[in-house]
């Protein structure tokens, strides 16, 4: 992926929800802004606050490796991301991570194991439920 946490980035809104908005980062890229990444302010209803074909700059906060999820904030780069030197390399060593959500058991590296252990018998009590 060719985006990290902390990049600033330009998008476009290409939907509005309730929750946020959908920006287009680039072809193959989309990302969220939450409604409270939106701004400082609270905000009732996001569509007075974006527009689609809207161009934004938002700041990538998070990146979920496993899904490729990209949330970001609108909110960050209003309240003036420009006067303090953003250090990416500490904020990537930080959430090193934590960034990383796998909903799989890859952690336990048993491969096809169990299925090979257990497989006659999976197969054996599908063919008599298959018979009942």
């Amino acid at each position: 992926m060719m985006f990290h946490i902390g990049d600033v980035v330009e998008g476009i809104v290409t939907g509005v929800q309730p929750y946020g908005a959908f920006i287009q980062l680039d072809d193959h890229h989309q990302g969220l802004i939450h409604i409270s990444e939106c701004r400082s302010a609270f905000i009732r209803e996001i569509g007075d606050e974006l527009v689609v074909g809207q161009t934004v700059t938002v700041m990538v906060l998070d990146i979920d490796i496993y899904s490729e999820k990209i949330s970001l904030s609108r909110r960050a780069v209003l309240d003036g991301y420009d006067k303090a030197a953003i250090d990416k390399e500490r904020i990537n060593q930080d959430y090193k991570f934590t960034q990383h959500h796998y909903w799989t058991n890859q952690h336990l590296a048993i491969g096809f194991e169990t299925i090979a252990k257990s497989g006659s018998i999976m197969i054996n009590e599908a063919l008599e439920r298959l018979h009942q």
